[in-house]
């Protein structure tokens, strides 16, 4: 019998205060500190998935739109949007806050790939990730294009072959 789990199950939040061990010369917090929490939150959310240890298999594009000054609580959010074989795709939202001034900005928004492997470090099966909402459903959609992308980028893929791909950028949904 097949597994499956609901995404809403590997809902992971993490919440940091930025101190200045955490910080660049001009006061806010490090890209590679923040891409750290974000691979740590993104760990621990696919692991609810997928009751397995996992590796970190790729990161999307993650851009800074706006920087964390010192002193900012960060908030980060994960959530499973698609389960393939043994791999999952997790979607991290970052927040940050300063809450004196009751002042909340989203800072980032990326998607990694997480494999889950058995004590041997190889793949392993991971449960169908269902979904409930509107947002989760176009998420899972999006998944697939995704990654299409990813493996054509990589050389793991013929771009001829990403048909979902190839449908969407044509024009089609």
């Amino acid at each position: 019998m097949t597994k499956t789990k609901y995404v809403s199950e590997s809902l992971t939040t993490m919440t940091e205060m930025i101190f200045p061990n955490d910080t660049n010369t001009l006061g806010n917090l490090m890209g590679g500190n923040l891409m750290r929490m974000m691979d740590v939150v993104g760990a621990i959310c696919a692991q609810k998935h997928s009751n397995r240890i996992v590796v970190t298999a790729s990161v999307d594009n993650v851009s800074f739109k706006e920087s964390i000054p010192l002193g900012s609580v960060v908030t980060l959010q994960a959530k499973v949007t698609r389960a393939f074989s043994s791999s999952m795709e997790v979607v991290i939202d970052v927040w940050a806050e300063n809450i004196p001034a009751q002042e909340r900005v989203s800072t980032n928004k990326a998607f990694f790939t997480f494999v889950a492997v058995d004590q041997s470090g190889r793949p392993i099966d991971v449960p169908i990730s269902l979904t409930e909402t509107d947002e989760e459903k176009a998420l899972h959609e999006g998944a697939l294009r995704r990654r299409q992308l990813r493996l054509v980028l990589a050389g793991r893929m013929k771009p001829s072959e990403a048909t979902e791909l190839k449908t969407f950028l044509n024009g089609g949904e």
